[in-house]
């Protein structure tokens, strides 16, 4: 399996949906791990941990500046994590492969969605930044996207956001773009949508 460290919960039933959470800057595997267990009770919970340190901070590839992508570290990363996600999915063979991510790991993730359409079932993109024009993908048609977002936020702007958006809109995904009035923080409201985007995937638990 593609090395990294990660924290696993195992599902409540062998078939059930593979739930994969990226932490954001600074962050690290237990993150969004206890908030994956609420959110989609009964996954097969997999949160794999950054292995880039910005100052000691850990984030899933380089950049040069705030908002200034390493290009091709981001690329040698997510062919990293697409194979990370593969091994597990090869390995588990669940219901369904979804995402999660907050910041850099909504940048990862979409990364990853450009890169490998299909490889996802659906994902939720917290406070993305995509400052370049990702490539044509009509393979995502019908992916289920939630992306949530401050219209205030100073790290990713609220344009940037509407024009992923966009993109997954013309490529045929089922994109839900949800936003709040503050910055880049997380709000109990913009949960509360991705647990209402999740709930088909969830599975009986004792």
């Amino acid at each position: 399996m593609t090395d990294y460290i990660f924290r696993e919960g195992k599902g409540a039933d062998p078939r059930a949906p593979l739930f994969f959470v990226f932490h954001g800057t600074g962050g690290n595997e237990n993150q969004f791990f206890d908030l994956a267990h609420q959110l989609l009770p009964g996954a097969h919970v997999v949160a794999p941990r950054g292995d880039v340190s910005e100052g000691g901070a850990l984030r899933y590839f380089r950049r040069t500046g705030e908002g200034v992508y390493d290009m091709e570290d981001l690329a040698q990363r997510t062919a990293s994590m697409t194979a990370f996600v593969r091994d597990w999915r090869e390995r588990v063979e669940p219901s369904a492969v979804i995402g999660l991510g907050y910041s850099n790991g909504a940048n990862i993730l979409a990364s990853v969605l450009f890169e490998t359409p299909g490889l996802f079932s659906a994902a939720v993109l917290m406070h993305p930044l995509i400052p370049f024009s990702p490539p044509a993908r009509p393979e995502l048609a019908g992916t289920r996207v939630l992306i949530t977002a401050g219209r205030r936020d100073p790290i990713a702007p609220a344009s940037a956001t509407q024009n992923l958006s966009d993109y997954f809109a013309r490529e045929g995904a089922a994109v839900d773009l949800f936003w709040h009035e503050g910055g880049h923080e997380l709000r109990q409201e913009e949960l509360l949508k991705a647990e209402e985007f999740l709930a088909p995937y969830r599975v009986a638990t004792a």
